[in-house]
């Protein structure tokens, strides 16, 4: 499953501003600081993450062609914020969501294996 194209644009403009008050300190979330690829110019994008032994854990919920993702992608790395911490990760590998599930720690791989999405990027702690 995916999600429509019209709830992306929705949060981005709507929900994400929001988000990006707490989601640096929830758990399940964290805000990817990325550099866009053609501007230069940093974002901030709030997103719900699953912990890894290594990193991190992301579903594609609107599927892999998203902007953070291909600026995360061209550069490389990027910094994610969870906890009130920031820590730089590197190195995006897209993948079936069934391929991604073993890496995600503890009770956190039970919600990542239910929910309805296909995709997902693992992400490593620098």
């Amino acid at each position: 499953m995916q999600l429509p194209q019209w709830l992306a644009r929705f949060n981005r403009y709507v929900t994400n501003p929001i988000q990006k008050l707490w989601a640096g300190w929830a758990p399940s979330f964290g805000i990817l600081e990325h550099v866009g690829r053609k501007s230069g110019r940093t974002y901030r994008t709030p997103l719900t993450v699953f912990p890894t032994e290594d990193g991190v854990a992301i579903l594609l919920t609107y599927g892999p062609d998203r902007d953070w993702l291909k600026n995360v992608t061209a550069a490389g790395r990027a910094r994610m914020k969870r906890y009130g911490r920031t820590v730089e990760v590197r190195d995006p590998q897209v993948m079936p969501k069934a391929q991604a599930a073993p890496a995600v720690k503890g009770g956190w791989r039970r919600l990542f294996a239910v929910l309805p999405f296909e995709q997902a990027v693992l992400l490593t702690r620098v």
